[in-house]
């Protein structure tokens, strides 16, 4: 019963389905009629040239360069701070079990660039793989037909900041098969502008790059399927309501199909928030979109009995995003086991977790908080396991293997280890 986006995922697979086999089968010649059809843009190919990414950081605001300084200076900390250690575990003289951490080979990170832009997803996908020591990284953006082809200048400037060298103007579902898959250079096209198959890919973006990552999962490893983003709010009588609204507000920006859900015990409060809502929206930029989305199925005000069903609920809920506007805000935040991120009273606002808090904004929506975790460095590292026994080590623990064998009808695995003390 709880409110959800009405997403055809059956509909959108059968076309994400016909996008990625064009795209394996016809390569260029996929992408480049796709970036026609659905960016009103002409592509010799896709990889945009290191002068685009040069020419983009030197025409930034200072305003803008600063606050993605600070924010990728916050990002690397927290992220750098992630990096497991490697776990060793002895068994007595000459035997060893080790865990070691290791980097995926190459990366492909996905930057929406639809209705709005995204700079700030570049840091949030590029700090945790370069702080997980990934060292190829690969970058897709739509391109925009304004910006002569190329991703939106503000996008290629935070990749440049980054040291991140490869950009490809590619979007949707699309990019995520040209990253999966690879898209070999074509003719006389430069070995150098072809896309490189990653092994991991990550990043937001909509219905149709959800559903992509959907089905290439297993191919290749993904952070999660974010579709439209979500905020839920779970308050009390003691919240204040223009805060409240002014937050549904910011989430209900982004997209018609973003979700904005108020989870709380106060019918005041619902009432109050209601009222800020009507007060604030009409001077908001995105007014129309906000509307759309606050008056769709996806967002609600939930009336609950007290904050233990409050609670309950936002864990079945599993929020993208979930603010905690209570009394007992930190109590009430410990009590939750579901949610991408968590944001604790009325001074962390989700705004500050998009941009500066130094957590990351690459977040599982749809209920997939339930099993998914947000972007983070582990994302891009695998876990090797290493086995070092001697031969004295092998001997002390032989029995049991043969024993254990032998139980599950497997004795040629007994009989491996037999042969080794004849």
């Amino acid at each position: 019963m709880l409110p959800r986006p009405e997403l055809n995922f059956a509909t959108a697979a059968e076309a994400v389905e016909t996008i990625i086999h064009r795209v394996r089968t016809e390569g260029f010649a996929a992408l480049s009629e796709l970036a026609r059809k659905f960016d009103g843009v002409q592509q010799s190919h896709t990889r945009v040239p290191a002068r685009e990414l040069e020419r983009a950081l030197e025409d930034l605001d200072p305003r803008v360069r600063a606050g993605l300084e600070e924010s990728i200076s916050r990002a690397r900390a927290f992220a750098s701070a992630q990096v497991p250690a490697d776990t060793r575990v002895e068994y007595g003289t000459g035997a060893t079990v080790t865990q070691r951490w290791v980097p995926v080979r190459r990366v492909g990170l996905y930057v929406p660039g639809g209705l709005a832009v995204y700079p700030s997803s570049v840091i949030m996908n590029a700090v945790p793989a370069l702080a997980a020591g990934v060292g190829s990284l690969a970058i897709a953006s739509p391109p925009q037909k304004e910006f002569g082809g190329l991703p939106h200048p503000t996008i290629l400037a935070a990749a440049r900041l980054l040291g991140v060298t490869e950009v490809h103007a590619v979007g949707g579902a699309q990019a995520i098969a040209a990253l999966a898959y690879g898209v070999p250079a074509t003719g006389t096209m430069d070995p150098a502008l072809a896309i490189e198959p990653v092994d991991v890919v990550t990043g937001p973006g909509n219905l149709f790059v959800a559903t992509a990552k959907r089905l290439v999962k297993g191919v290749v490893g993904i952070d999660a399927e974010a579709g439209p983003t979500e905020i839920a709010i779970l308050a009390d009588s003691s919240a204040n309501p223009g805060f409240i609204a002014a937050d549904m507000i910011s989430q209900a920006e982004h997209d018609p199909n973003a979700a904005a859900v108020l989870v709380t015990d106060s019918p005041g409060l619902a009432e109050a928030v209601r009222a800020a809502l009507e007060e604030q929206c009409p001077s908001t930029k995105h007014a129309e979109r906000v509307r759309t989305a606050l008056g769709g199925n996806q967002s609600a005000i939930i009336l609950v009995e007290n904050m233990i069903a409050g609670i309950a609920v936002c864990n079945v809920y599993a929020a993208e995003h979930l603010e905690i506007h209570t009394a007992n805000a930190g109590s009430d935040a410990s009590a939750i086991t579901a949610a991408g991120a968590v944001f604790v009273g009325p001074n962390s606002p989700v705004s500050l977790g998009d941009y500066c808090a130094g957590s990351n904004h690459v977040l599982p929506t749809s209920g997939t908080a339930a099993f998914a975790s947000g972007l983070n460095v582990n994302t891009f590292l695998k876990a090797i396991q290493v086995i070092d026994y001697d031969r004295a080590a092998l001997s002390a623990v032989a029995p049991h293997v043969i024993a254990l064998a032998n139980a599950e009808d497997l004795p040629a695995h007994g009989d491996a280890v037999a042969a080794r003390f004849p």
